[in-house]
């Protein structure tokens, strides 16, 4: 049985959160369509915008993305500090950057005077947006429909651009959380469309290498809408991703090496069903360790397992 929105998404147990949206009938309606040949690929700049346009809007930090040509991936950090650190006026001035702001709220904003009844009407909409301005749903309706509006504009068409509502994951510790990043920044290159991060563009990990490149080069610190890695061991603030960004490239290109030695030297494609992916790994990988060491060794459960004494 479907659950509730409520019971996917509760920050009190967890403020990390995996979310993907696809389009219509898996079409690659952010990339170039197989059948007729024709690029849309200028509508992935449209999702990042909008996804950093709406960060700094809502108190909802972007971990990590990757934007594919038939899906997106994102995962988000729900700021409860910076929440409940906004002012009224903050939570208006923000909320209007969306929406339409109600007369009696312009009002309240500019001192004008109100009757004893008006402020207790604009507290309560004050309050409500503010759960709304850490709400996930809301974040992610935000994103789609302006996305969903402006494609169906440029098609000259109607109906729906996205297959439904987005799906939500809760990265309950940790490990999950390095895990989820790691899939969302190998999303390119597990698909095959890429074999280098400089050529996946539209990643969060393309992007943090370009500001950390910038930083290394010009000796200056550059600004960015991405959640930031922890910085000093035993130091870390509260709004920081919990591991060193060195580190985590590291075991980023790792994975990545791992990827491509299976298409290369297995044929093993990603896409296909788990079973006959290991059985096929294991007879190559069986055929190789016949030859020499074997580099990885694939266990019953299929995890792929680093021999260290090779390194």
């Amino acid at each position: 049985m479907t659950l509730s929105r409520k019971q996917l998404i509760f920050p009190e147990s967890t403020t990390y959160y995996h979310v993907t949206s696809r389009c219509v009938r898996r079409a690659f309606l952010c990339g170039i369509d197989h059948y007729t040949q024709k690029s849309y690929e200028h509508r992935k700049p449209w999702l990042l915008d909008k996804i950093k346009q709406l960060a700094s809007i809502f108190t909802i930090d972007i971990c990590a993305y990757a934007i594919m040509s038939s899906h997106y991936h994102l995962i988000l950090h729900i700021n409860l500090a910076d929440n409940r650190d906004l002012s009224d006026v903050d939570v208006v001035e923000r909320w209007q950057q969306l929406f339409a702001m109600p007369m009696l709220v312009g009002d309240w904003l500019v001192g004008k005077e109100q009757n004893t009844a008006q402020p207790e009407v604009v507290a309560e909409l004050i309050e409500k947006w503010r759960k709304r301005l850490k709400d996930i749903s809301w974040f992610m309706r935000c994103l789609n429909e302006d996305i969903a509006r402006r494609a169906n504009q440029e098609d000259k068409c109607k109906g729906h651009f996205w297959k439904g509502r987005f799906k939500s994951q809760a990265l309950l510790d940790e490990k999950a959380l390095l895990t989820c990043m790691t899939y969302v920044d190998l999303n390119p290159i597990r698909a095959n469309i890429a074999q280098r991060i400089e050529e996946q563009e539209f990643t969060s990990i393309y992007e943090r290498i370009q500001q950390y490149k910038t930083k290394q080069d010009a000796n200056q610190v550059t600004k960015s809408e991405l959640l930031p890695f922890e910085r000093q061991f035993d130091s870390r603030q509260p709004h920081e991703i919990p591991f060193y960004f060195e580190e985590y490239l590291r075991l980023f290109r790792w994975l990545s090496g791992i990827c491509w030695y299976l298409f290369d030297h297995t044929g093993l494609n990603l896409q296909q069903p788990a079973n006959h992916n290991r059985k096929r790994l294991q007879t190559q990988l069986a055929e190789r360790h016949e030859k020499g060491p074997a580099l990885f060794s694939v266990r019953p459960e299929r995890s792929i397992e680093y021999n260290k004494s090779e390194n």
